[in-house]
C-alpha cells in the first residue's frame, strides 16, 4: 500500500459504520498521596486518600476509542453495564465521542460494570481492584442485547464482536445461540471476532486471534513470554483458516501480522520503532484499523496492513492506553520502515552461504541485470575514522539525560538511563546525528532529571557530542598526514580497490552519509577516494527535513527512472540505506563490518541489516574478487 493508497483508505473510513457488541470495561486509576491519610476513628487504620482520579474506556470501549480517533463516520455501541455510577461514568465517556449507546443496555441486579481500578502510590501500582468478575447475565438482558443489535444491524457495514473477560457476556449460552443466528441470517455482513475464550465458537466471522491463542487451539503450548515461532504461527494461521473456512489474522506482536485468506498465509512485517514502546492497548488499535478498513470494502491483506500502521501508533504512546488519528497513521504508514526476517536476524545458525565465501546469501539476486548507480554510506562501509563513535555517544547522552543527577542517582536509574541509551543508539545507527539528537531531547524530558528550562534543542547536544568526536577524527587525520599511518589504516579492507574497480567499471558511485556534509567530503578527500565518486559526495545539512541518504536515492531513481531501480546497489553498514534502497527495489549489500580491526564479522551488525533487508551481507571487502564475480563487474 503506498501512500496516495492509504489517503484513499483513510477517506473512506470516514464513511464507514460500525457496530461494536462486548466487554466494555472501564479503567480506573486512583493515584494516592500517602500525605493526606489519617487514622480511621471507626477501625484505627490508616486511610488512603486519592488525590487524582481517571477513567478511560477499556475492552469493547477501547476499541469503540479507536474506531472514533480514526475518523470512522458512525460507531455504535451494543453491551451491558451495572446499576451503578461506573456504568453511568462510562456511557457519559461514550457519548463525548459522538457514540451511539442505544444499544448499551442495564441489567440492575446480578451484573456490575466492568471496572479494572489500579491504585497508585508514588508512581507504582499497587493490587488492582476488579468489579464485575461475579457477572451473571440474564436470558432477557441476552435477549434484550441481541435484538438492539439486529434492529440497527442493517445500517451498519461491519460489526466487531469482542470478548476480553471471562465473566463477560460471552458466557452466557443464550447470548452465544441468539448472536449466532444473526450472524446466519446475516450471511454478507462483516463479522469480525476478536475472543480471548470463543474463538471456535462463531462460524462466519473473520478471526483475529494472537499468535499463542493461535498455538493453542492448534495444539502447541507457550508460555506468555515464550516465542511462537514463525513456522508454528505460519501454520497455524493456515490449519485455522482450513478449519473456519473464513480469513484469519495472526497477529505477533512486534513481528507484524500473518494474513490466511484464500490466496494462502502472507506475512506483514513489523514497523521499526526508534524510541520507547509501550504494548498496552495495541491489540485494541490494531483490531479497529482492520475492522474499518473492511467496513470502507478493502481486501483482508490490505485491511490487516491499516491495523499494523494503527498500531504501530499506539505503541508508541507510553503509560496511556493510545488510540491512532487519521494523520498519525499517515505519518507512520506513508512510507513505513518494516523490520525484516527477525528469525533470521537474531539466529544465524539459519544463515546460507556462498561457496567458498563468507557471504552470508539472504535472498537470491536476479541474474542478467547489470547495476549502474552504487551508493555507498561512508563511517563503517568504506572509512573507520569514526571509529569508536558510540562511545563517544553512550556518555555523552547518559550525563544528558541525568543532567544534576549524574553523580548520585541510584543505581536502578543510573543502569535504567543506560540500557534506554544503548537500545536507542543501537536502534538509530546510521540516520542523521541531528535525529539522533532529537531522540535525545525526547529522552531527557521524558527521564525528568533535567528541570525544562536546562533542556538543549537537538543542535545544542548535536554540538556537545560533535565536538568529542571531531577532537578524535582530527587526531586521527593528523596522524596520517605525518605519515604516521596510511590510508590502510583507516578504511575497511580492499574497500579503496573495491571503490577503484567499481568506477573503471564505468559505474556512477554516490556516498551518502548522516554525517555533516562538509566533514565527510573533507575526510573522503583527505583519504584519497573523493575523486571516484565526481562530486557525488551528500552528507546532513543540519536539518531533518533533509536526509541526504533518501535525497541521494531519489535523485537516482529520477535519473535512471524508477522502473530501472532494480540497476542500483547500496552498501552500508547501517539499516538507513539499506532500508531506503529495499523499499525502491534496488539490491541491498549490508556490510557487517568490525571497525576496530577493519576485517571480519560483527555479529550485532548482522543482526540489524538482515531486519533491515539487506539481501547479501558481507564482513569486508577481503574476498573481492568473489564479490566482483558475484556482481558481475569485471575485476582490474
Amino acid at each position: 500500500m503506498n501512500r496516495q493508497e492509504l489517503e484513499r483508505l483513510l477517506n473512506d473510513i470516514a464513511a464507514a459504520r460500525i457496530a461494536v457488541i462486548g466487554d466494555y470495561c472501564l479503567d480506573a486509576y486512583w493515584f494516592i498521596d500517602p500525605a493526606g491519610g489519617e487514622l480511621s476513628v471507626e477501625t484505627g487504620l490508616e486511610t488512603r486518600a486519592v488525590r487524582e482520579q481517571r477513567y478511560s474506556l477499556g475492552g469493547a470501549g477501547n476499541v469503540v476509542m479507536n474506531l472514533c480517533a480514526m475518523g470512522v463516520k458512525e460507531v455504535s455501541a451494543f453491551g451491558v453495564i451495572g446499576d451503578d455510577p461506573y456504568g453511568q461514568h462510562m456511557l457519559r465517556l461514550l457519548r463525548e465521542q459522538g457514540v451511539s449507546v442505544d444499544g448499551i443496555v442495564m441489567q440492575r441486579d446480578h451484573w456490575a460494570t466492568h471496572v479494572y481500578t489500579k491504585p497508585y502510590v508514588h508512581d507504582a501500582e499497587q493490587s488492582r481492584i476488579d468489579f464485575g468478575n461475579f457477572n451473571e447475565l440474564g436470558d432477557e438482558t441476552a435477549a434484550e442485547l441481541v435484538q438492539s443489535l439486529k434492529a440497527r444491524i442493517a445500517a451498519v457495514d461491519a460489526v466487531i464482536v469482542n470478548e476480553q473477560v471471562a465473566s463477560g457476556i460471552h458466557r452466557s449460552p443464550r447470548f452465544q445461540q441468539l448472536l449466532k443466528a444473526v450472524m446466519a441470517a446475516c450471511p454478507t455482513m462483516v463479522f469480525v471476532l476478536d475472543s480471548r475464550h470463543y474463538s471456535e465458537g462463531y462460524d462466519g466471522t473473520i478471526r483475529k486471534l494472537n499468535d499463542h491463542e493461535a498455538a493453542r487451539l492448534c495444539g502447541i503450548r507457550r508460555a506468555p513470554d515464550e516465542l511462537v515461532l514463525l513456522s508454528e504461527a505460519r501454520a497455524a494461521a493456515e490449519t485455522l483458516g482450513k478449519r473456519w473456512g473464513r480469513p484469519v489474522v495472526v497477529t505477533r506482536g512486534a513481528r507484524g501480522c500473518l494474513v490466511r485468506d484464500a490466496s494462502g498465509v502472507q506475512e506483514i512485517p513489523g514497523l521499526q520503532i526508534l524510541g520507547r514502546v509501550d504494548p498496552v492497548g495495541a491489540g485494541d488499535s490494531m483490531l479497529a484499523g482492520f475492522a474499518a478498513a473492511l467496513a470502507a470494502g478493502r481486501e483482508v491483506l490490505e485491511a490487516a496492513t491499516l491495523g499494523n500502521f494503527a498500531a504501530g501508533v499506539t505503541v508508541q504512546k507510553l503509560f496511556q492506553t493510545g488510540t491512532a488519528s487519521p494523520a498519525e497513521i499517515l505519518a507512520i504508514g506513508g512510507d513505513p520502515d518494516y523490520v525484516y526476517r527477525p528469525e533470521l536476524a537474531e539466529d544465524a545458525r539459519q544463515a546460507r552461504f556462498i561457496d567458498g565465501t563468507e557471504f552470508e546469501l539472504v535472498t537470491e539476486r536476479p541474474r542478467g541485470i547489470p547495476f549502474t548507480h552504487v551508493i555507498l554510506d561512508h563511517d563503517g562501509t568504506i572509512s573507520s575514522l569514526r571509529q569508536g563513535w558510540e562511545e563517544i555517544m553512550e556518555p555523552m547522552m547518559i550525563r544528558a539525560v541525568l543532567g544534576p543527577r549524574f553523580d548520585d542517582a541510584d543505581e536502578s536509574l543510573y543502569q535504567k538511563v543506560v540500557h534506554t541509551v544503548r537500545d536507542y543508539i543501537d536502534k538509530t545507527t546510521g540516520i542523521q546525528t541531528i535525529q539522533q539528537m532529537e531522540g535525545l531531547v525526547a529522552m531527557v524530558k521524558d527521564f525528568g532529571c533535567v528541570p525544562g528550562a536546562e533542556v538543549l534543542d537537538a543542535a545544542g547536544y548535536k554540538g556537545i557530542y560533535n565536538e568529542a568526536l571531531m577532537h578524535l577524527v582530527n587526531q586521527r587525520i593528523a596522524k596520517f598526514r605525518r605519515g604516521e599511518l596510511d590510508v590502510a589504516d583507516y578504511t575497511l579492507k580492499n574497500a579503496v580497490a573495491f571503490l577503484e574497480t567499481l568506477h573503471a567499471a564505468g559505474l556512477t558511485l554516490y556516498l551518502a552519509s548522516g554525517t555533516d556534509e562538509a566533514d565527510v567530503i573533507a575526510e573522503a578527500t583527505a583519504l584519497g577516494y573523493a575523486r571516484f565518486f565526481a562530486g557525488h559526495i551528500h552528507g546532513s545539512r543540519g536539518s531533518t527535513s533533509h536526509d541526504a541518504k533518501k535525497v541521494v536515492l531519489e535523485r537516482i531513481l529520477n535519473d535512471v527512472g524508477r522502473e530501472h531501480a532494480k540497476h542500483l546497489l547500496a552498501i552500508g553498514d547501517g539499516p538507513v540505506e539499506i532500508r531506503e534502497t529495499h523499499k525502491r527495489g534496488g539490491y541491498c549489500i549490508g556490510i557487517a563490518s568490525d571497525e576496530v580491526r577493519r576485517f571480519g564479522l560483527n555479529a550485532a551488525k548482522r543482526s540489524r541489516l538482515i531486519r533491515a533487508g539487506a539481501d547479501l551481507i558481507i564482513p569486508d571487502y577481503s574476498q573481492l574478487r568473489a564479490l566482483l564475480e558475484l556482481l558481475g563487474i569485471a575485476a582490474r
